[in-house]
């Protein structure tokens, strides 16, 4: 199972292995007080392509769209996530306060498509 959630929200239990899925540390956060398997920035989507979406919500479809054929490039970034949620729960963690248009969100869909039933 693959879950995904704000770094900003307290650690859980049920969070199982827990990935930041961000090219930039979060604001506010010490590294140190985040409890985190690996801080995973490759698989973020590119700096050119974060910039351009902007979170803007118009730009989500064509967002995935480009964010999926950059995780198409690069398995090796993905592939830890899919291995670890194979053990159990996998928590993708984010720091965009919208909760339904992220990387975390988009790269949890693209990884539901490879991970079967």
């Amino acid at each position: 199972m693959i879950r995904t959630k704000r770094i900003y929200d307290p650690p859980a239990p049920d969070d199982g292995t827990r990935f930041l899925v961000e090219r930039l540390w979060p604001r506010g956060k010490k590294r140190e007080d985040v409890p985190i398997a690996a801080w995973l920035k490759e698989v973020a989507p590119s700096d050119a392509l974060r910039r351009w979406f902007g979170h803007d919500p118009s730009r989500w479809e064509e967002f995935q769209q480009r964010y999926f054929a950059e995780l198409d490039g690069k398995p090796e970034a993905w592939q830890p996530i899919l291995e670890a949620a194979r053990r159990g729960t996998v928590t993708l963690l984010y720091s965009a306060r919208d909760t339904e248009h992220n990387n975390a969100v988009a790269l949890k869909a693209y990884l539901d498509r490879r991970q079967g039933p």
